[in-house]
C-alpha cells in the first residue's frame, strides 16, 4: 500500500513540476525515461538546451529539504539516463543541463515549488 501512495505522490509531484516548467515556457519532451536502472523524471527543452530534471517531493522537512535527496548516486543515474536519451536520438553533444525541482507539500492542497537550474 505504501508503494502505491508513494507512486501517486511521485506522479503528483511530476505533474506539478511539468505545469511549473510549462508556465515558464519549457516544452516537455518526455517523462519517466528509463535506461537500465537509470531514470530521469522529465526531459524538457528551453532556450536551445535539453533540460534533464529530477523531481523530489517531500511532505515533511524532518529529514531535510526535498533537494537534499538528490545525492551523488541519484545524480549519476540521471547522467546515465541522459546519455542514453541523447544517444538514442542521435543528439550527443547537444547543449544540456541538469535541474532539480524540489516540492514541499505539507498537506494535500499545499505545495511549494523551488526550481534549481544547473543543480548538478
Amino acid at each position: 500500500m505504501t508503494e502505491v501512495i508513494n507512486r501517486d505522490l511521485g506522479k503528483k509531484g511530476e505533474d506539478l513540476a511539468c505545469q511549473h516548467l510549462e508556465q515558464k515556457g519549457y516544452t516537455i519532451l518526455e517523462r519517466n525515461y528509463h535506461f537500465m536502472k537509470a531514470e530521469v523524471d522529465i526531459v524538457a527543452y528551453y532556450g536551445f538546451q535539453i533540460i534533464f530534471v529530477e523531481v523530489k517531493l517531500r511532505s515533511s522537512k524532518n529529514f531535510g529539504n526535498p533537494e537534499d535527496f538528490v545525492d551523488e548516486k541519484k545524480q549519476q543515474h540521471v547522467y546515465e539516463a541522459a546519455d542514453a536519451w541523447l544517444y538514442e536520438r542521435k543528439m550527443e553533444g547537444s547543449p544540456c543541463r541538469f535541474d532539480v525541482i524540489a516540492i514541499y507539500a505539507p498537506s494535500e492542497t499545499e505545495f511549494y515549488i523551488e526550481h534549481f537550474e544547473n543543480a548538478f
